[in-house]
């Protein structure tokens, strides 16, 4: 059987260690002969996850034809009733885009990037997860935020809650240090205890749920926090710019392949110096490294698509 939308086809996975997981998008020919990176490819599959990434396992497996373009169109419009995505896709229309180093821009408006987009479709492809509900779906259906978390899916066969966090950044180790600071700030019993008492309040009002009462029981508030955390997988997905991707234009140099785990082996070692959490050997993290010739780019692409996507 294949993934759920096949992204394999077009996103490699070159490092799959315990703690880290690293990804690429390679390059191809044009009929002329000449090498080209395959964004458009990249964004077809991300386009494919955008129905179950907004609607989560509100959609049935087996979706009748005639309703393909609805659930398309109504996904589309649905990620753009958030506020974030809206003013996200007005800054990259007119030619600007969201800077690491703008703290407001970045607070408020990162979400309305797509990481969290790109955090689903690795999950799901590559690591056989299940999302587990679906915030946008909510944000629509209640008009209020679900869960702080950027994903919550679960893996059942191994029982396991995936709590994931997303960043999208031009640089890097900035976005790793960003990533340093959510682990720091969510992981605390407290956190945990609100977010699951809102993710377990939607939780119980959807029906196509297997095995529910076990994620309810480790959201429990009363289950020990060593029970909690033995349960839980924390993805931490970094999708960066990375000059490799212009510098070579073949993924099977040796080079290429020297300098990309060069790069990601410096940004893990940045990661590990820098997660000071008291628990921290308690945490099942992993750290997702995904270099992309130019974040900005491929932004701007996705909302161009996603826009053109709510008039089909």
């Amino acid at each position: 059987m294949g993934t759920p939308f096949g992204s394999e086809k077009v996103i490699t996975q070159h490092i799959s260690e315990a703690k880290l997981k690293t990804y690429f998008v390679g390059f191809d020919i044009d009929c002329k002969g000449q090498r080209y990176y395959r964004l458009d490819d990249l964004i077809y599959f991300l386009e494919r996850a955008i129905p179950e990434f907004a609607f989560g396992n509100t959609i049935g497996p087996k979706v009748p034809v005639p309703e393909l373009v609805d659930i398309l169109r109504e996904a589309a419009r649905s990620i753009y009733r958030i506020k974030q995505f809206q003013e996200a896709r007005k800054i990259y229309e007119n030619g600007g885009c969201i800077a690491d180093d703008n703290v407001v821009q970045k607070k408020y408006l990162e979400r309305g990037e797509f990481g969290e987009l790109i955090l689903h479709l690795l999950l799901r492809d590559f690591h056989a997860t299940i999302p587990l509900l679906s915030k946008i779906y909510f944000k629509d259906a209640y008009s209020v935020t679900v869960h702080g978390f950027d994903a919550v899916h679960v893996h059942p066969d191994e029982k396991t809650l995936w709590l994931g966090e997303a960043k999208l950044y031009v640089d890097g180790k900035k976005g790793v240090h960003a990533l340093t600071k959510d682990v720091k700030d969510h992981f605390q019993r407290d956190y945990l205890n609100e977010e699951f008492a809102i993710i377990s309040k939607k939780l119980r009002i959807l029906d196509k749920i297997s095995e529910k009462d076990h994620w309810l029981e480790i959201m429990d508030e009363h289950t020990k926090l060593s029970d909690v955390l033995s349960s839980v997988t924390i993805p931490l997905l970094c999708t960066y710019s990375s000059d490799n991707f212009k510098k070579y234009d073949d993924e099977a140099k040796q080079a290429f392949v020297n300098d990309y785990e060069k790069e990601v082996r410096g940004l893990q070692q940045y990661f590990d110096e820098n997660c000071h959490h008291p628990l921290k050997t308690n945490l099942n993290i992993v750290l997702m490294l995904f270099p992309v010739r130019c974040k900005n780019e491929l932004v701007r692409r996705m909302h161009q698509k996603l826009w053109l996507m709510q008039e089909i």
